[in-house]
Protein backbone atom coordinates (compact mmCIF):
# COMPACT_ATOMS: atom_id res chain seq x y z
CA UNK A 1 0.00 0.00 0.00
CA UNK A 2 1.08 3.91 -0.77
CA UNK A 3 2.17 5.55 2.47
CA UNK A 4 -0.14 8.51 1.55
CA UNK A 5 0.73 11.98 3.15
CA UNK A 6 -2.79 13.18 5.26
CA UNK A 7 -2.33 16.06 3.21
CA UNK A 8 -1.71 14.43 -0.39
CA UNK A 9 -4.59 12.43 0.80
CA UNK A 10 -7.06 15.04 1.51
CA UNK A 11 -6.00 16.50 -2.02
CA UNK A 12 -7.18 13.52 -3.98
CA UNK A 13 -10.51 13.22 -1.93
CA UNK A 14 -10.93 16.85 -2.41
CA UNK A 15 -10.70 16.58 -6.27
CA UNK A 16 -13.20 13.59 -6.21
CA UNK A 17 -15.15 16.15 -4.19
CA UNK A 18 -15.47 18.80 -6.51
CA UNK A 19 -15.22 16.72 -9.73
CA UNK A 20 -18.51 15.34 -8.30
CA UNK A 21 -20.01 18.46 -7.23
CA UNK A 22 -19.27 20.26 -10.58
CA UNK A 23 -21.17 17.15 -13.04
CA UNK A 24 -24.11 17.26 -10.31
CA UNK A 25 -24.47 21.03 -10.59
CA UNK A 26 -25.14 20.76 -14.17
CA UNK A 27 -27.44 17.58 -13.83
CA UNK A 28 -29.49 19.46 -10.88
CA UNK A 29 -29.47 22.95 -12.58
CA UNK A 30 -30.35 21.03 -16.12
CA UNK A 31 -33.44 18.99 -14.47
CA UNK A 32 -34.98 22.39 -12.66
CA UNK A 33 -34.77 24.19 -15.96
CA UNK A 34 -36.76 21.42 -18.11
CA UNK A 35 -39.33 21.06 -15.32
CA UNK A 36 -39.88 24.32 -13.90
CA UNK A 37 -43.04 23.55 -12.60
CA UNK A 38 -42.35 20.16 -10.17
CA UNK A 39 -40.78 22.20 -7.43
CA UNK A 40 -38.15 20.38 -5.86
CA UNK A 41 -36.37 18.07 -8.27
CA UNK A 42 -37.43 14.72 -8.19
CA UNK A 43 -33.89 13.67 -9.79
CA UNK A 44 -32.05 10.18 -9.61
CA UNK A 45 -28.79 11.99 -8.85
CA UNK A 46 -28.30 15.36 -8.08
CA UNK A 47 -25.40 17.65 -6.73
CA UNK A 48 -25.43 15.69 -3.38
CA UNK A 49 -25.53 11.93 -5.22
CA UNK A 50 -22.62 13.48 -7.46
CA UNK A 51 -20.55 14.37 -5.02
CA UNK A 52 -21.13 11.36 -2.37
CA UNK A 53 -20.42 9.32 -5.51
CA UNK A 54 -16.45 11.41 -6.04
CA UNK A 55 -15.61 10.46 -2.79
CA UNK A 56 -17.14 7.31 -3.07
CA UNK A 57 -14.94 6.36 -6.19
CA UNK A 58 -11.67 7.62 -4.20
CA UNK A 59 -12.60 5.46 -1.35
CA UNK A 60 -13.07 2.37 -2.88
CA UNK A 61 -9.08 1.92 -4.36
CA UNK A 62 -8.51 3.35 -0.35
CA UNK A 63 -10.17 0.23 0.99
CA UNK A 64 -8.71 -2.00 -1.70
CA UNK A 65 -5.49 -1.36 -0.56
CA UNK A 66 -6.33 -1.85 3.52
CA UNK A 67 -8.31 -5.00 3.06
CA UNK A 68 -5.59 -6.53 0.21
CA UNK A 69 -8.22 -7.56 -2.27
CA UNK A 70 -8.91 -5.72 -5.41
CA UNK A 71 -12.86 -7.45 -5.17
CA UNK A 72 -14.15 -4.50 -3.17
CA UNK A 73 -13.20 -2.68 -6.50
CA UNK A 74 -15.76 -5.23 -8.38
CA UNK A 75 -18.26 -5.18 -4.96
CA UNK A 76 -18.63 -1.71 -5.56
CA UNK A 77 -19.01 -1.77 -9.57
CA UNK A 78 -21.78 -3.76 -9.18
CA UNK A 79 -23.68 -2.49 -6.21
CA UNK A 80 -23.86 0.90 -8.25
CA UNK A 81 -24.42 -0.78 -11.63
CA UNK A 82 -27.47 -2.26 -9.89
CA UNK A 83 -28.88 1.13 -8.40
CA UNK A 84 -28.17 2.41 -12.20
CA UNK A 85 -30.33 -0.54 -13.40
CA UNK A 86 -32.84 0.34 -11.40
CA UNK A 87 -33.40 3.65 -11.61
CA UNK A 88 -33.26 3.37 -15.56
CA UNK A 89 -36.50 1.15 -15.52
CA UNK A 90 -38.53 3.41 -13.27
CA UNK A 91 -37.18 6.77 -15.69
CA UNK A 92 -37.96 4.70 -19.09
CA UNK A 93 -41.34 3.41 -17.02
CA UNK A 94 -42.33 7.11 -16.46
CA UNK A 95 -41.21 7.74 -20.35
CA UNK A 96 -38.01 9.37 -20.14
CA UNK A 97 -35.19 6.41 -21.80
CA UNK A 98 -32.41 8.40 -21.90
CA UNK A 99 -29.18 7.09 -20.37
CA UNK A 100 -27.36 10.38 -20.15
CA UNK A 101 -27.15 10.79 -15.78
CA UNK A 102 -26.45 6.98 -15.72
CA UNK A 103 -23.40 7.33 -17.40
CA UNK A 104 -22.37 10.52 -15.94
CA UNK A 105 -22.43 8.47 -12.51
CA UNK A 106 -19.64 5.79 -14.18
CA UNK A 107 -18.04 8.52 -14.91
CA UNK A 108 -17.71 10.48 -11.45
CA UNK A 109 -17.20 7.27 -10.08
CA UNK A 110 -14.39 6.26 -11.88
CA UNK A 111 -12.97 10.17 -11.92
CA UNK A 112 -12.65 9.74 -8.38
CA UNK A 113 -10.97 5.98 -8.99
CA UNK A 114 -8.61 8.35 -11.07
CA UNK A 115 -7.99 11.14 -8.29
CA UNK A 116 -6.90 8.26 -5.37
CA UNK A 117 -4.27 6.49 -8.08
CA UNK A 118 -3.07 9.99 -8.53
CA UNK A 119 -3.95 10.97 -12.12
CA UNK A 120 -5.92 14.39 -11.05
CA UNK A 121 -5.57 15.80 -14.50
CA UNK A 122 -6.70 13.44 -16.18
CA UNK A 123 -9.36 12.91 -13.39
CA UNK A 124 -10.05 17.13 -13.68
CA UNK A 125 -10.13 16.58 -17.90
CA UNK A 126 -12.74 13.97 -17.84
CA UNK A 127 -14.82 15.85 -15.21
CA UNK A 128 -14.51 18.96 -17.40
CA UNK A 129 -15.07 16.94 -20.66
CA UNK A 130 -18.23 15.21 -18.83
CA UNK A 131 -19.98 18.81 -17.99
CA UNK A 132 -19.08 20.38 -20.53
CA UNK A 133 -21.06 17.45 -22.93
CA UNK A 134 -23.90 17.29 -20.72
CA UNK A 135 -24.35 21.08 -20.73
CA UNK A 136 -24.29 21.51 -24.74
CA UNK A 137 -27.51 19.30 -25.08
CA UNK A 138 -29.46 21.41 -27.08
CA UNK A 139 -26.44 22.87 -29.21
CA UNK A 140 -25.90 19.15 -30.19
CA UNK A 141 -29.44 18.44 -30.82
CA UNK A 142 -30.07 21.19 -32.82
CA UNK A 143 -27.27 20.72 -34.58
CA UNK A 144 -27.39 17.11 -34.98
CA UNK A 145 -31.31 17.93 -36.91
CA UNK A 146 -29.59 20.78 -39.32
CA UNK A 147 -27.15 17.91 -40.47
CA UNK A 148 -27.54 16.74 -43.98
CA UNK A 149 -26.68 13.71 -45.53
CA UNK A 150 -23.92 15.54 -47.40
CA UNK A 151 -22.60 16.87 -44.09
CA UNK A 152 -22.59 13.21 -43.28
CA UNK A 153 -20.57 11.82 -46.46
CA UNK A 154 -18.42 15.32 -46.34
CA UNK A 155 -17.25 14.26 -42.77
CA UNK A 156 -16.41 10.47 -43.84
CA UNK A 157 -14.05 12.20 -46.50
CA UNK A 158 -12.13 14.34 -44.24
CA UNK A 159 -11.69 10.97 -41.96
CA UNK A 160 -10.17 9.63 -44.62
CA UNK A 161 -7.66 12.10 -45.90
CA UNK A 162 -6.83 12.67 -42.46
CA UNK A 163 -6.23 9.65 -40.75
CA UNK A 164 -6.02 7.37 -43.70
CA UNK A 165 -4.39 9.01 -46.30
CA UNK A 166 -2.04 11.63 -44.53
CA UNK A 167 -0.15 9.11 -42.30
CA UNK A 168 1.07 6.67 -45.17
CA UNK A 169 2.64 9.77 -47.02
CA UNK A 170 5.98 9.95 -47.23
CA UNK A 171 7.67 12.63 -44.90
CA UNK A 172 10.82 13.35 -46.50
CA UNK A 173 11.65 15.11 -49.94
CA UNK A 174 12.93 14.06 -52.92
CA UNK A 175 15.92 14.96 -55.51
CA UNK A 176 18.07 17.77 -54.80
CA UNK A 177 17.66 21.29 -53.51
CA UNK A 178 15.62 23.12 -54.36
CA UNK A 179 13.24 20.07 -54.86
CA UNK A 180 14.10 18.65 -51.25
CA UNK A 181 11.39 20.88 -49.69
CA UNK A 182 8.23 18.86 -51.51
CA UNK A 183 7.39 16.84 -48.97
CA UNK A 184 4.12 14.54 -49.58
CA UNK A 185 3.04 14.86 -45.91
CA UNK A 186 3.91 18.44 -45.77
CA UNK A 187 1.78 19.59 -48.70
CA UNK A 188 -0.95 17.21 -47.93
CA UNK A 189 -1.01 18.47 -44.62
CA UNK A 190 -1.95 22.05 -45.61
CA UNK A 191 -4.77 20.38 -47.70
CA UNK A 192 -5.94 18.49 -44.55
CA UNK A 193 -5.74 22.05 -42.74
CA UNK A 194 -7.55 23.88 -45.00
CA UNK A 195 -10.40 21.21 -44.99
CA UNK A 196 -10.38 21.18 -41.36
CA UNK A 197 -11.00 24.83 -41.12
CA UNK A 198 -13.75 24.93 -43.13
CA UNK A 199 -15.69 21.86 -40.91
CA UNK A 200 -14.68 23.93 -37.68
CA UNK A 201 -15.96 27.18 -39.41
CA UNK A 202 -19.36 25.33 -40.58
CA UNK A 203 -19.66 23.22 -36.99
CA UNK A 204 -18.97 27.05 -34.95
CA UNK A 205 -21.56 28.76 -36.98
CA UNK A 206 -24.29 26.06 -37.06
CA UNK A 207 -23.87 25.67 -32.92
CA UNK A 208 -23.17 29.65 -31.93
CA UNK A 209 -24.10 31.61 -34.48
CA UNK A 210 -22.89 33.32 -37.83
CA UNK A 211 -21.02 36.26 -36.78
CA UNK A 212 -19.68 34.51 -33.27
CA UNK A 213 -18.73 31.43 -34.88
CA UNK A 214 -16.85 33.01 -38.05
CA UNK A 215 -14.84 35.04 -35.34
CA UNK A 216 -14.02 31.95 -33.44
CA UNK A 217 -12.47 29.67 -36.03
CA UNK A 218 -10.32 33.17 -37.23
CA UNK A 219 -8.61 32.77 -33.68
CA UNK A 220 -8.55 28.71 -33.48
CA UNK A 221 -7.28 29.02 -37.18
CA UNK A 222 -4.93 31.61 -37.20
CA UNK A 223 -2.71 29.85 -34.38
CA UNK A 224 -1.82 27.58 -37.04
CA UNK A 225 -2.49 29.10 -40.87
CA UNK A 226 -3.61 32.20 -41.08
CA UNK A 227 -3.89 32.01 -44.93
CA UNK A 228 -5.73 28.72 -44.65
CA UNK A 229 -8.51 30.67 -42.71
CA UNK A 230 -8.22 33.21 -45.23
CA UNK A 231 -8.44 30.89 -48.03
CA UNK A 232 -11.26 28.78 -46.27
CA UNK A 233 -13.38 32.58 -45.82
CA UNK A 234 -12.82 33.92 -49.12
CA UNK A 235 -14.60 31.06 -50.49
CA UNK A 236 -17.50 30.87 -48.41
CA UNK A 237 -18.11 34.55 -48.92
CA UNK A 238 -19.19 33.37 -52.53
CA UNK A 239 -22.12 31.57 -50.80
CA UNK A 240 -23.11 33.82 -47.93
CA UNK A 241 -22.37 37.33 -49.65
CA UNK A 242 -24.53 38.91 -46.45
CA UNK A 243 -21.95 37.51 -43.87
CA UNK A 244 -18.86 39.55 -45.55
CA UNK A 245 -18.31 41.44 -42.19
CA UNK A 246 -18.57 38.28 -40.18
CA UNK A 247 -15.79 36.72 -42.49
CA UNK A 248 -13.63 39.98 -42.69
CA UNK A 249 -13.95 39.55 -38.84
CA UNK A 250 -12.78 36.04 -38.94
CA UNK A 251 -9.51 36.42 -41.64
CA UNK A 252 -8.27 39.73 -39.47
CA UNK A 253 -8.45 38.16 -36.24
CA UNK A 254 -6.66 35.23 -37.95
CA UNK A 255 -3.91 37.80 -39.01
CA UNK A 256 -3.73 38.80 -35.55
CA UNK A 257 -3.11 36.04 -34.61
CA UNK A 258 -0.32 35.18 -37.25
CA UNK A 259 1.88 38.41 -35.93
CA UNK A 260 1.74 36.96 -32.37
CA UNK A 261 2.78 33.66 -33.48
CA UNK A 262 6.15 35.17 -35.05
CA UNK A 263 6.89 36.57 -31.80
CA UNK A 264 6.73 33.43 -30.40
CA UNK A 265 8.69 31.69 -32.35
CA UNK A 266 11.17 34.18 -32.13
CA UNK A 267 11.09 34.14 -28.79
CA UNK A 268 11.75 30.30 -28.46
CA UNK A 269 14.55 30.66 -31.29
CA UNK A 270 16.31 33.84 -30.40
CA UNK A 271 15.15 36.50 -27.74
CA UNK A 272 17.41 39.20 -28.53
CA UNK A 273 15.77 39.12 -31.68
CA UNK A 274 12.39 40.27 -29.86
CA UNK A 275 14.00 43.57 -28.99
CA UNK A 276 14.17 44.68 -32.51
CA UNK A 277 10.96 42.43 -33.88
CA UNK A 278 8.45 42.98 -30.97
CA UNK A 279 7.27 46.73 -32.12
CA UNK A 280 6.33 46.30 -35.93
CA UNK A 281 4.52 42.81 -35.09
CA UNK A 282 2.82 44.12 -31.90
CA UNK A 283 1.98 47.54 -34.27
CA UNK A 284 0.42 45.30 -37.27
CA UNK A 285 -1.17 42.91 -34.73
CA UNK A 286 -3.01 46.22 -32.97
CA UNK A 287 -4.04 47.44 -36.20
CA UNK A 288 -5.66 44.25 -37.68
CA UNK A 289 -7.68 44.01 -34.32
CA UNK A 290 -8.78 47.47 -33.94
CA UNK A 291 -10.17 47.14 -37.84
CA UNK A 292 -11.52 43.52 -36.51
CA UNK A 293 -13.37 45.59 -33.76
CA UNK A 294 -14.48 48.05 -36.13
CA UNK A 295 -16.23 45.80 -37.87
CA UNK A 296 -17.38 43.84 -35.50
CA UNK A 297 -18.89 46.53 -33.70
CA UNK A 298 -19.52 49.68 -35.37
CA UNK A 299 -20.29 48.28 -39.05
CA UNK A 300 -23.66 47.78 -40.49
CA UNK A 301 -24.22 43.93 -39.27
CA UNK A 302 -25.18 41.42 -42.39
CA UNK A 303 -28.92 41.40 -43.15
CA UNK A 304 -30.44 37.96 -42.89
CA UNK A 305 -27.94 35.98 -41.42
CA UNK A 306 -29.88 32.71 -40.74
CA UNK A 307 -30.81 32.87 -44.31
CA UNK A 308 -27.33 32.65 -45.15
CA UNK A 309 -26.59 30.24 -42.66
CA UNK A 310 -28.65 27.89 -44.71
CA UNK A 311 -27.82 28.54 -47.95
CA UNK A 312 -24.16 27.62 -46.60
CA UNK A 313 -22.89 24.60 -48.63
CA UNK A 314 -21.13 21.47 -47.75
CA UNK A 315 -18.44 22.72 -45.79
CA UNK A 316 -15.38 20.07 -47.62
CA UNK A 317 -14.71 21.19 -50.93
CA UNK A 318 -11.79 19.31 -51.40
CA UNK A 319 -11.38 20.55 -55.10
CA UNK A 320 -9.76 24.15 -54.21
CA UNK A 321 -8.10 22.65 -51.14
CA UNK A 322 -6.20 20.50 -53.25
CA UNK A 323 -5.38 23.43 -55.92
CA UNK A 324 -4.32 25.29 -53.23
CA UNK A 325 -1.93 22.63 -52.27
CA UNK A 326 -0.61 22.16 -55.58
CA UNK A 327 -0.03 26.38 -55.40
CA UNK A 328 1.49 26.14 -52.29
CA UNK A 329 4.12 23.15 -53.14
CA UNK A 330 5.35 25.62 -56.65
CA UNK A 331 5.21 28.60 -54.79
CA UNK A 332 7.61 26.86 -51.63
CA UNK A 333 9.51 25.39 -54.53
CA UNK A 334 10.67 28.88 -56.06
CA UNK A 335 10.83 30.56 -52.32
CA UNK A 336 13.80 27.75 -51.36
CA UNK A 337 15.29 28.40 -55.00
CA UNK A 338 15.42 32.32 -54.30
CA UNK A 339 16.60 31.39 -51.00
CA UNK A 340 19.95 29.47 -52.31
CA UNK A 341 20.77 31.37 -55.30
CA UNK A 342 20.14 34.83 -54.40
CA UNK A 343 22.85 33.76 -51.09
CA UNK A 344 22.71 36.99 -48.65
CA UNK A 345 23.07 39.71 -50.76
CA UNK A 346 19.72 38.92 -51.74
CA UNK A 347 17.90 38.52 -48.16
CA UNK A 348 15.41 41.00 -48.18
CA UNK A 349 14.29 39.83 -51.64
CA UNK A 350 14.55 36.04 -50.48
CA UNK A 351 12.45 37.38 -47.40
CA UNK A 352 9.39 38.81 -49.56
CA UNK A 353 9.28 35.70 -52.08
CA UNK A 354 9.57 33.18 -48.87
CA UNK A 355 6.80 35.39 -46.99
CA UNK A 356 4.37 34.55 -50.41
CA UNK A 357 4.40 30.62 -49.04
CA UNK A 358 4.87 30.48 -46.00
CA UNK A 359 6.30 33.30 -42.52
CA UNK A 360 6.92 30.50 -40.31
CA UNK A 361 9.95 29.08 -42.59
CA UNK A 362 11.57 32.59 -43.22
CA UNK A 363 10.79 33.91 -39.50
CA UNK A 364 12.62 30.40 -38.14
CA UNK A 365 15.41 30.98 -40.61
CA UNK A 366 16.02 34.27 -39.71
CA UNK A 367 16.02 33.75 -36.30
CA UNK A 368 18.26 31.06 -35.99
CA UNK A 369 21.00 33.36 -38.41
CA UNK A 370 20.62 35.99 -36.18
CA UNK A 371 21.62 33.95 -33.04
CA UNK A 372 24.85 32.24 -34.99
CA UNK A 373 25.60 36.21 -35.72
CA UNK A 374 25.18 35.41 -39.70
CA UNK A 375 23.06 38.06 -39.89
CA UNK A 376 22.46 40.80 -38.29
CA UNK A 377 20.00 41.45 -35.96
CA UNK A 378 18.48 44.43 -37.88
CA UNK A 379 19.30 42.67 -40.87
CA UNK A 380 16.80 39.54 -39.35
CA UNK A 381 14.22 41.32 -37.97
CA UNK A 382 13.41 43.58 -41.07
CA UNK A 383 13.43 39.98 -42.94
CA UNK A 384 10.56 39.35 -41.45
CA UNK A 385 9.07 42.15 -40.81
CA UNK A 386 9.13 42.03 -45.22
CA UNK A 387 8.04 38.80 -45.23
CA UNK A 388 4.69 39.22 -42.56
CA UNK A 389 3.97 41.84 -45.24
CA UNK A 390 4.26 40.07 -48.19
CA UNK A 391 2.35 36.93 -47.14
CA UNK A 392 -0.46 39.51 -45.86
CA UNK A 393 -0.60 41.37 -48.83
CA UNK A 394 -0.51 37.33 -50.81
CA UNK A 395 -3.79 36.71 -48.48
CA UNK A 396 -5.11 40.05 -48.85
CA UNK A 397 -4.85 39.20 -53.00
CA UNK A 398 -6.59 35.92 -52.05
CA UNK A 399 -9.74 38.02 -50.59
CA UNK A 400 -9.90 39.86 -53.62
CA UNK A 401 -9.60 37.51 -56.42
CA UNK A 402 -11.05 34.64 -54.95
CA UNK A 403 -13.73 36.16 -52.46
CA UNK A 404 -17.07 37.54 -52.81
CA UNK A 405 -17.01 41.47 -53.59
CA UNK A 406 -19.01 42.33 -50.24
CA UNK A 407 -15.75 40.35 -48.34
CA UNK A 408 -13.49 42.30 -50.42
CA UNK A 409 -14.68 45.79 -50.11
CA UNK A 410 -14.50 44.79 -46.06
CA UNK A 411 -11.67 43.91 -46.06
CA UNK A 412 -9.71 45.89 -48.30
CA UNK A 413 -9.41 48.71 -45.76
CA UNK A 414 -8.05 46.79 -43.07
CA UNK A 415 -5.05 45.35 -45.61
CA UNK A 416 -3.95 48.34 -46.30
CA UNK A 417 -3.47 49.72 -42.50
CA UNK A 418 -1.96 46.33 -41.77
CA UNK A 419 0.95 46.39 -44.11
CA UNK A 420 1.38 49.76 -44.02
CA UNK A 421 1.95 50.12 -40.11
CA UNK A 422 3.68 47.13 -40.27
CA UNK A 423 5.61 47.82 -43.13
CA UNK A 424 6.34 51.78 -41.84
CA UNK A 425 7.02 50.66 -38.21
CA UNK A 426 9.41 47.59 -39.41
CA UNK A 427 11.42 50.05 -41.29
CA UNK A 428 12.09 53.15 -38.95
CA UNK A 429 12.50 50.90 -35.73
Amino acid sequence: MENLEPLDLLTRFGAALVIGLLVGLQREYAYVQEHPKRGTPELFAGVRTFALLGLLGCTTPLVAELTGTMLVLGVVLLVVGVLLTVAYFIQAREGAAGMTTEIAVLLVLLAGMLCYWNHLVLAAALGVATTVILAVKLQTRSFTRNLSREDVYATLKFAVISAIVLPVLPRTGYGPPPFDVLVPYKIWLMVVFISGISFLGYVLIKLVGPRRGVGLTGLLGGMASSTAVTLTFAQRSGDAPALARSFAVAILLAWTIMFFRVLVEVAVVNTALLRTLWLPMTAGAATALAYAAYLFFYAAAPRGPQEEQDNLKNPFELGPAITFGLLYALILLVANAAQMYLGSTGVYLSSIVSGVADVDAITLSMAELSRQNTLAHDTAARSIVLATVSNTLVKGGLVLGMGHRNLGKAILPGLVLVAAVTLGVGLLA
